[in-house]
């Protein structure tokens, strides 16, 4: 019944700290030596993820920037999608952003996460993989092959930048939230179910065969594509209202997902640890 499991990495798989927490690790290598495949799918950049599944210590497929880059087990690159370079030339802008100066904007390249301002605070969330950011001059890499756009700042200063994108683009874009002080934006048709149909597709499983996990609006793709979706106890409550007929499991926090794994491939616990 189940032959795929695709999770989320942020609120999800990582615990608290943004980190793998051990009965993960274990968790999810007993069921790979069983050989099903795993799907992450997160808003992280591809370099970051890399390095989180050298902790994971299995091979993966990685859907990253919510979609806009899949790579195979072997690193391969199996499909992107970048925003156009005149688009990211106004996803940068001050009058997009706001003059006040206080959301902290930032391109991921295909090798790199580039932001506008030194924001050593944001490195907490790396602490697996080592990823780190290059302050840069935005403007100047807009036509580098850019995957996401990512504004980080208080909610209500968010809103007011995605007020000007939605008059600006209208649906040429995908704007979601990763966090409510995460503002993400990639070109239109991305998104994680989306990318995740592409794996899929490249397996030969059905979706309905599928497991998948999340708990924020950019999971929401996700947790619709697959045929058998949960939703973690800490999900966004705007996700809750969005999918309220998915299931909800444990905690991040807790592992929940490696314990409800456990529960569904009827996986001992003490096997698991």
């Amino acid at each position: 019944m189940y032959k795929v499991i695709a999770t989320d990495l942020d609120g999800t798989l990582l615990n608290s700290d943004h980190q793998v927490d051990p009965f993960t690790v274990a968790t999810l290598n007993a069921l790979d030596a069983q050989g099903l495949p795993f799907v992450i799918a997160t808003g992280r950049h591809y370099c970051d993820v890399a390095g989180i599944r050298d902790v994971l210590g299995i091979r993966p497929y990685l859907i990253t920037a919510n979609g806009a880059r899949v790579h195979a087990p072997d690193d391969a690159l199996i499909h992107a999608s970048n925003l156009p370079g005149p688009v990211v030339e106004r996803l940068v802008a001050a009058d997009t952003v706001g003059a006040h100066g206080r959301v902290i904007v930032s391109i991921y390249t295909d090798d790199a996460w580039l932001i506008d301002r030194h924001a050593p605070e944001l490195l907490a969330y790396h602490q697996d993989s080592g990823f780190e950011y290059r302050v840069a001059d935005l403007r100047a890499h807009a036509s580098a092959g850019i995957a996401k756009a990512l504004y980080i700042g208080d909610p209500a200063d968010l809103a007011d930048v995605a007020q000007n994108l939605a008059r600006e683009f209208g649906n040429a874009l995908y704007v979601t939230y990763s966090l409510p002080d995460c503002l993400e934006v990639m070109v239109a048709g991305v998104s994680k179910g989306r990318a995740l149909r592409v794996v899929l597709d490249r397996l030969g499983v059905d979706a309905a065969g599928c497991v998948a996990f999340g708990d924020n609006m950019n999971d929401i793709d996700l947790l619709e594509t697959a045929g058998h979706p949960f939703m973690m106890n800490n999900a966004n409550p705007d996700l809750v209202k969005r999918l309220p007929l998915v299931p909800r499991i444990g905690n991040n926090f807790e592992a929940g997902v490696a314990h409800h794994l456990c529960k569904l491939f009827a996986l001992d616990d003490e096997l698991a640890s």
